[in-house]
């Protein structure tokens, strides 16, 4: 866009509005003079024809042309050069008379459409024609009357010259453009004379800066001016003196700013003399700290390994329960203790260059296995998923230093494991191949944990440096690990990196170089027997799920993989049966049941059986292979035992496998059993004395704690919800103030909302068992939590005598067979849990019923909970659920209106209930 000058806009802005109202003015008046030009010419030529139509009428009747011509020829003269030509025409327009005859005549002939239209005009190039016809009024009776039966004698034409009026329409055009030409000029001469009014005092002006813009302060305008131009001029006097002093005293400040610098050189001179003879010494201190800490590293660790030692050895003689919790407690810290002097040593090695690598032959995913059995038991703890995926094309046999790799897979696994509260941990291990037969192994360790923020990445690979000071105080640790552990891997040739956010985990990946042996050695792997065997494997897990399934499938196996319990049923309607089965499961108490299930539904259409779970613990191992199953192998599955478990029964030529008859073990311990239902504890007892030798019992919170503190117990099974002091109450008061401070606590309740088994287990219960209770839960819980139970008194299990499952009496509302589940098989026990039930509903009608008109709603909710929990054991299904759906509904603070319709079912039932036991009663057997 052009860019104009002041100068320029004062042009256009004077000249511009001049313009068009002088275009526009003279436009209108040069317009209104070319219409009235023409109807001035008009009324002149209507001027002439009338009195001459009138004049010819009588010549014209009487035929007369002399007369004609002459009033023709006198007319004509008279008003030439405005008349061009006058011409008479007959009726049949035929020419009589003219005074001028030319070449365009013919344009003359009368164009009157009817004889009485009266006067027409048209105009031709450069003339107007008027015609008008001319009438006989001598016949008129009436002359002052006009009829179309009045005489035509013929018809008048006058041509005008239109001459006249074209020259004064252009005269008229010609003042109208020199009025506004002369108009525009003067706008163009006052502009201009305006405009030197802004533009000499704006030049000194600008004149002015462009000086200031050169350094040149010396730029004082003195001649005054007019207005605001003053204004400026002052100001710009002002900002001229202004600068001036500035660079007088920034000058002043340059120079003593380079008076300063030069002796502050001098003085770096002195002090970077100074410094490097304190690098030197500090270097020569450091290498004599490093060669101190490596020394007395080794001095630390020889009696701290005698004290471990020895604690091992203190381990293996009679103990107290006391002797063997100091025991514990010098263990943990002398192992804690070694591992911190272990990163030391490492660290002191590492600054000193002390660090060497070893070059032996050894397996590599041995190598993994080691570290993972070694971190397992932490995940586990966790409930973390640790699943490990070593590809195809990864090598077994290298040369390096297993040691340190192992330390760098330790470091970064442990951590991933400390860091992670939920969720998984997972190490997938690749390689790529280079000349000279080197190998890159490549290692990621992924975990979902915490996660590290952007900023505080850079620190976790210095010294003693972690992502947050309050990590220290939560998690430990000295923060050396990772800055060892990128020391290794560059040892090895490798490379460390990290990618991370908070809240989303934290991905570990490093690569570390071998080289491959000439000669590779046989991993002897009974892979053989395996071949071609049809293998139906279920694992939910993605990660566990394909790292299995590549390795069966490497021995050359046909595996059936499902993901979801929908495949699983689906390769279950298959028409053939399968070789092995392998169902990877979550492992806890709460999925005794679901894996029982599982095992039943899958054994039938396989050979063997295995299951895979996450924990190492040898006694729920135990209680799932009492579930159905041929072994039971700990996640993350090691190769080598996964192999020979597989192979194991084809190795031996297909032997039977026959389960022994198990010995049921009596334990020497004492329980405590706490509930306020007597049909509860009834059970609770009948399916403990199975196990255990000394059984208390008490009916609420109180009466517990009351013997808590005289009794002292090994296990304690505690209800919630009770009368006088509920659950939660007295598991605090039996920890903080009884002898019991130490007995594992295990919560028992028919009913738990999401969360609840968080906040229980955050009190000081050790875990958590729902009713009803599965008798295998029941029994793994005990063996779990008991102290000791290697003494343990041993009964052969008799064999249960099958009786026919008849109930007690006819019912849609009793599942007998379901009773008999809960009752542990026993047949009397199931018997006498309904009578019980039976004998509380009255009871618990009137109760309910008067709750609910008092509105009375935690009555309501103790009352249910209680009836619940008789429930559970007694075969209702129906009356179960409904209880179920009461309790959850008040737990979630639902008021009594919006549940009445349960309770009136729940109260419908009831009584339907007792009908039926009544009506069986009435009957005569």
């Amino acid at each position: 866009m052009t860019k104009l000058g002041l100068r320029d806009w004062i042009l256009v802005l004077a000249s511009v509005p001049t313009l068009l109202i002088g275009l526009l003015l003279g436009g209108y008046f040069t317009l209104n003079r070319y219409l009235d030009l023409n109807d001035f010419l008009l009324d002149q030529g209507i001027t002439i024809i009338e009195p001459l139509a009138i004049a010819t009428e009588q010549p014209l009747a009487e035929r007369n042309k002399k007369l004609l011509y002459r009033l023709f020829s006198q007319s004509h003269n008279k008003h030439a050069p405005l008349i061009k030509s006058i011409a008479i025409f007959d009726a049949n327009k035929e020419l009589l008379i003219t005074s001028n005859y030319h070449k365009d005549f013919h344009l003359l002939t009368p164009f009157n459409v009817v004889p009485n239209q009266g006067l027409t005009s048209k105009e031709t190039d450069n003339h107007l024609v008027l015609s008008l016809p001319i009438l006989d009024h001598n016949n008129l009776d009436n002359g002052l009357l006009l009829t179309a039966e009045q005489t035509l004698l013929g018809y008048i034409v006058l041509e005008l010259n239109q001459n006249q009026a074209l020259v004064g329409q252009q005269k008229a055009l010609l003042v109208s453009g020199f009025i506004i030409l002369l108009a525009f000029f003067i706008s163009i001469l006052m502009a201009l004379r305006f405009s030197k009014l802004f533009l000499t005092p704006m030049s000194k002006l600008l004149f002015a800066i462009d000086k200031l813009k050169e350094g040149d302060q010396d730029t004082s305008i003195n001649e005054p001016m007019k207005g605001e131009f003053e204004l400026l001029r002052q100001g710009l006097n002002s900002i001229a003196h202004n600068m001036m002093l500035q660079k007088d005293e920034m000058q002043k400040h340059i120079d003593q700013a380079i008076s300063d610098y030069r002796e502050t050189l001098e003085q770096y001179e002195t002090q970077n003399i100074q410094l490097n003879i304190a690098k030197k010494e500090a270097q020569d201190a450091n290498r004599v700290k490093s060669d101190f800490l490596a020394k007395m590293s080794h001095e630390l660790r020889t009696p701290l390994n005698g004290v471990v030692g020895f604690t091992r050895q203190l381990y293996k003689t009679p103990l107290n329960k006391h002797q063997k919790d100091y025991l514990d407690t010098i263990e943990l810290s002398a192992n804690s203790l070694l591992a911190i002097i272990n990163d030391i040593l490492d660290f002191s090695k590492l600054e000193a260059g002390a660090m060497e690598l070893e070059s032996i032959h050894f397996q590599l995913r041995d190598t993994v296995n080691e570290v993972l059995t070694l971190l397992a038991p932490s995940a586990h703890d966790k409930n973390l998923e640790l699943s490990i995926n070593i590809h195809d094309n990864v090598p077994d046999s290298l040369i390096g230093d297993p040691t340190r790799f192992k330390q760098i897979l330790i470091n970064l696994i442990s951590n991933a494991i400390k860091f992670t509260e939920s969720g998984h941990v997972l190490i997938d291990v690749d390689c790529r191949h280079y000349a000279n037969q080197r190998t890159s192994i490549f290692v990621a360790i992924n975990d979902s944990g915490i996660g590290i923020s952007a900023n505080k990445q850079d620190a976790l690979f210095s010294a003693f440096g972690q992502a947050d000071s309050s990590i220290t105080r939560k998690f430990g640790g000295t923060g050396l690990g990772l800055i060892i552990t990128k020391h290794l891997v560059e040892a090895m040739g490798g490379h460390i990196s990290l990618n991370s956010a908070v809240g989303k985990g934290s991905c570990f990946t490093f690569n570390a170089f071998f080289e491959q042996p000439k000669r590779h050695y046989s991993d002897n792997l009974p892979t053989t027997p395996l071949e071609q065997k049809r293998v139906l494997y279920f694992e939910t897990h993605h990660h566990t799920h394909e790292a299995t399934q590549s390795l069966l499938q490497s021995w050359n196996m046909h595996v059936t993989a499902c993901l979801s319990l929908a495949e699983l049923e689906q390769a279950l309607t298959g028409e053939f049966s399968f070789d092995i089965a392998i169902l990877g499961h979550a492992a806890s108490l709460d999925n005794m049941s679901e894996i029982k299930s599982l095992v039943n539904r899958v054994r039938p259409q396989c050979d063997y059986l295995y299951l895979m779970v996450n924990t190492v613990s040898h006694n729920m191992r135990e209680a799932f292979i009492g579930t159905g199953a041929d072994a039971c192998l700990s996640k993350p599955l090691n190769h080598r035992k996964l192999c020979e478990s597989l192979a194991a029964p084809y190795r031996l030529d297909h032997p039977s496998i026959q389960t022994p008859e198990q010995a049921q073990r009596i334990l020497p311990i004492k329980v405590l059993v706490v509930d306020d239902n007597d049909a509860n504890l009834k059970l609770m007892c009948t399916l403990l004395a199975e196990q255990i030798e000394f059984i208390d019992t008490a009916h609420n919170g109180s009466q517990a704690l009351s013997l808590a503190k005289t009794h002292k117990y090994d296990l304690i099974f505690l209800d919630i919800q009770m009368p006088i002091m509920d659950g939660v109450t007295a598991c605090k008061l039996i920890i903080e103030s009884s002898i019991n401070e130490s007995t594992p606590i295990i919560a028992v309740t028919a009913h738990a909302l999401a969360g609840e088994k968080e906040n229980l287990l955050k009190v000081g219960f050790k875990n958590y068992l729902t009713k009803p209770l599965d008798e295998e839960v029941l029994r793994q819980t005990i063996f779990e939590y008991s102290p000791d139970f290697g003494k343990s008194k041993t009964q052969i299990a008799q064999p249960i005598e099958s009786k026919p499952v008849v109930a007690p009496f006819d019912s849609k509302r009793i599942d007998w067979p379901l009773a008999l589940q809960r009752a542990g098989g026993k047949v009397e026990l199931a018997h006498e849990m309904l009578n019980m039930l039976l004998l509380s509903v009255p009871e618990t009608l009137a109760e309910l019923r008067d709750a609910t008109e008092l509105e009375d709603k935690q009555r309501v909710l103790n009352i249910v909970h209680k009836f619940h929990g008789a429930c559970c054991y007694t075969g209702v299904p129906k009356l179960k659920q409904l209880a179920e759906t009461i309790e959850t509904a008040l737990k979630q603070d639902q008021s009594l209106s919006q549940i009445e319709p349960e309770l009136f079912e729940l109260d419908d039932e009831l009584v339907n209930l007792m009908i039926d036991a009544q009506a069986q009663i009435a009957t005569p057997a």
